[in-house]
């Protein structure tokens, strides 16, 4: 008999697309995915380089459970020029992936009952991971009207004697949404005069558009930083998602606290990788740059396609790299006499009738939206829409 703690998750609905799509295509089937996660790009060759050194010279061994003091050190930098953050090496963790961070943070500062606060649309995981911690997960809505953003009202609302912690994720997966300095300033003073931690997902940081600006909620003062665990890594930004580096910063005794129990579960993360992610942080910032405006101009033309499409209306995402269309005017329309009820049945239609992979809003909390990724070629993002757009056409 399975445990109760893994009967309460579901699998990643973003993962499970994926690879539906993938035995498609295995099958001889045209797909055209929109359900990765990942850029389309690949890893810079000076980074992969520094891999292959490091495996030429053995660097094959174990490493510090919580991560080279190297790689500690390059990511104090990092918060440093980048975000004005400073940073001691003891107030760092590096884990196999910004998701692994943020699991840790969440099973190191829940305890059964407590509950944290999530803005929805949220990334898949979030919810899973606060149920494995067997806390509960406490949803705000936002929606399109108001970009996707929660208001003051909203998350004062939200807050119980059993709040233990607020998850904020900006730039956001799935909305490409990015809070401004003077609403995240909003968002710490409730969060301090509650004295309510905050898990801060910062991994689309250099994805940004149209001249925005990424501001870390942990540099608007001391008492903030205080309460926040920042999380980032080099998946998204240094194309390295299967690299598996990410880190967290924050208060020594938390830090600490998520070390141990990351030396009892996974161990350190990769030893190549680590070298990797310093070589990758030590970077210029011309190849980001050049991903960044690719991604741009995709995300341009997929957002002008989509409004294009009779029911379906989207807000253009200022970063991350998904557009997040409202498709409520679709739903209880029919097609060849199958209802479609929400955006499962959309997501199903449109992969098995038109062959484009897209993930359904309801696996962010959002029924009434689909996410499209454009970490694809425009060639793709075309061809998908094209499809997409035939089969909505024939919808009555």
């Amino acid at each position: 008999m399975l445990s109760k703690r893994v009967r309460s998750i579901s699998p990643s609905p973003t993962l499970a697309i994926t690879a539906e799509a993938k035995k498609m295509k295995a099958q001889g089937i045209d797909v055209v995915g929109f359900g990765a996660g990942e850029p389309d790009f690949d890893t810079p060759d000076h980074i992969k380089e520094a891999a292959k050194k490091a495996l030429d010279r053995g660097f094959t061994k174990y490493t510090p459970a919580s991560g080279m003091r190297e790689l500690k050190e390059a990511v104090c930098r990092k918060l440093k020029e980048e975000n004005g953050l400073e940073y001691e090496p003891d107030q760092v963790l590096i884990s196999c992936g910004a998701k692994h961070s943020i699991f840790n943070a969440i099973l190191a500062l829940c305890d059964e009952g407590d509950e944290v606060i999530l803005p929805s649309p949220y990334w898949v995981s979030y919810p899973e991971m606060i149920k494995l911690a067997q806390a509960k997960p406490v949803i705000i809505k936002t929606t399109q009207e108001n970009n996707f953003k929660i208001t003051s009202q909203q998350l004062e609302e939200a807050i119980s004697s059993k709040t233990k912690l607020f998850i904020l994720n900006s730039p956001s997966n799935p909305t490409g949404m990015i809070y401004t300095k003077d609403e995240l300033r909003i968002i710490s003073d409730i969060l301090t005069e509650a004295r309510i931690y905050c898990i801060s997902d910062e991994i689309y940081e250099k994805i940004i558009y149209d001249g925005w600006k990424h501001t870390s909620i942990a540099s608007l003062n001391p008492r903030i930083k205080e309460l926040t665990i920042l999380v980032n890594g080099v998946s998204k930004t240094y194309s390295m998602t299967g690299w598996r580096i990410g880190y967290a910063a924050g208060p020594k005794e938390i830090i600490q606290a998520m070390s141990n129990l990351q030396s009892h579960s996974t161990s350190n993360p990769t030893s190549v990788s680590q070298v990797a992610a310093i070589a990758a942080l030590q970077s210029s910032q011309g190849e980001i740059r050049r991903m960044v405006d690719e991604f741009q101009r995709r995300r341009d033309h997929i957002v002008k396609r989509l409004n294009r499409i009779p029911g379906i209306s989207c807000l253009k995402p200022p970063g991350a790299f998904y557009a997040f269309p409202d498709i409520s005017r679709i739903i209880g329309k029919s097609y060849n006499g199958k209802i479609i009820r929400d955006s499962i049945s959309l997501a199903q239609l449109l992969l098995y009738e038109a062959k484009v992979a897209v993930v359904p809003g309801a696996a962010f909390g959002a029924d009434e939206h689909l996410r499209f990724s454009y970490a694809t070629s425009m060639e793709n993002i075309d061809k998908g829409l094209d499809r997409v757009e035939e089969f909505v056409k024939k919808l009555p």
